[in-house]
């Protein structure tokens, strides 16, 4: 069955097509800004899940300080729509980047992340093409092993590093803790801060990260800052992760189902292409609203495979369903805009600025 406003923007933009409802965005952005307010942290939201400075700036003209960026081409999307403090939670190498982070630097406020030597080599030529000192936090591994020192020795080294360089600033540490590894994560955090003061040296940003933290949100005794990202639009895993419900969710993707070949199969025209590849660890690649008993088994390019066979209810032929995305970020990142909606009415499309700034 599809909905009037599933009809109408299939009609007006065609499906597949990824619709925000604007009451829920702005309802998140507020109940995330209380709760960092509460926790006495700094709100830093990650602009890598909507990538528009509009939306940048509803989070910070709701008590967000500055944003975080994961990648050079965002920041500089954001620094041009007028956003003056930026974290860039990403080790940048090389001259043709530094040449573009000393001129973002000379128009904005912008904190960078290292957690090498040969990164904080580089980032000297920044600072000399701005003519301004670049405040530089050192990445620490608490538990993810993704980036980021795994020792407290190496982030009390890196930072006297940092602070010995030309043109650069220590400025402090930045974690991304697993939800479950927060002891661990002030264990590391406590040897690290003690060991820069015994050399002088101060932490005066300790920015810790993730929405599915929220549970965890001030936990870290020390930290000043938070960076949430998902928690505007949230997806299945927030809600898996319990930190959101499904009405928190605030883009869909609408669809259309385009084949019924078999009693229990279906084709979506969303595919690979739209909704991505990325499970994040669950069954399926969505929840289709209408049919939540159904499976979006697997992907063609342009074909979303629907295993009927546990659904009550079957859709048809033309009907246009709403899905929530498994990943938000990564599927935002494929959309050329997203259409705004309240209630049953359309606002406009609001173009993804950022989408594809990959370096």
């Amino acid at each position: 069955m599809t909905t009037p406003l599933a009809a109408k923007i299939a009609r007006e933009y065609g499906t597949p097509c990824a619709v925000i409802d604007m009451d829920r965005v702005e309802r998140n952005i507020a109940r995330i800004q209380k709760a960092c307010d509460e926790a006495g942290v700094a709100n830093r939201p990650h602009i890598k899940t909507h990538k528009n400075p509009m939306l940048a700036q509803l989070q910070i003209k709701a008590g967000a300080r500055g944003i975080t960026c994961q990648k050079l081409g965002e920041a500089e999307i954001m620094a041009d729509s007028g956003i003056d403090d930026i974290l860039i939670s990403y080790n940048l190498l090389g001259d043709e980047k530094m040449a573009r982070l000393g001129a973002l630097q000379g128009k904005a406020n912008v904190t960078v992340a290292a957690d090498n030597s040969v990164v904080v080599g580089d980032l000297p030529k920044a600072a000399a093409a701005s003519g301004r000192p670049l405040c530089v936090v050192v990445e620490c591994d608490t538990g993810r092993k993704r980036a980021g020192v795994e020792t407290p020795a190496e982030a009390i080294a890196l930072a006297r590093e940092i602070a010995a360089s030309k043109g650069l600033s220590f400025a402090g540490f930045m974690l991304y803790p697993t939800e479950a590894g927060w002891a661990d994560a002030q264990k590391f955090y406590d040897e690290a801060l003690a060991g820069v003061r015994a050399h002088g040296l101060d932490a005066t940003i300790v920015s810790t990260g993730g929405t599915p933290n929220l549970v965890n949100l001030g936990r870290l005794k020390g930290c000043t800052e938070h960076r949430f990202g998902t928690y505007i639009y949230n997806d299945r895993m927030q809600v898996a992760a319990g930190v959101a419900t499904w009405d928190d969710c605030a883009l869909h993707i609408y669809s259309t189902v385009v084949s019924r070949a078999g009693p229990d199969r279906g084709i979506l025209d969303a595919g690979s292409k739209t909704l991505t590849s990325d499970t994040g660890g669950l069954e399926g690649h969505g929840l289709i609203l209408e049919h939540p008993e159904a499976k979006i088994a697997r992907f063609a390019e342009e074909h979303g495979f629907l295993d009927l066979s546990r659904s009550n209810t079957r859709p048809s032929v033309g009907d246009v369903v709403r899905i929530v995305p498994n990943h938000v970020c990564v599927v935002v990142n494929m959309m050329d805009e997203v259409v705004m909606v309240r209630g049953d009415e359309i606002i406009g499309a609001l173009p993804v600025t950022a989408r594809g700034k990959l370096r």
